[in-house]
């Protein structure tokens, strides 16, 4: 793995887990959720990420 793929990592996590906060407060929908993942996928495209994703 290279440096950008692991920083992509750490940002996708870091990003995935606020939602996931979000998501356990009742602030979002579970399709709310799924549609952030989605785009977070797009947006740093993760190398590890994918396998916590839901919708990889």
């Amino acid at each position: 793995m290279t440096n950008k793929e692991i920083h992509n990592d750490m940002l996708y996590r870091t990003a995935l887990s606020i939602a996931e906060n979000m998501l356990e407060k009742h602030l979002i929908t579970k399709d709310e959720y799924a549609e952030i993942d989605t785009i977070f996928l797009e947006k740093y495209r993760p190398y590890l990420g994918t396998l916590f994703s839901e919708n990889a």
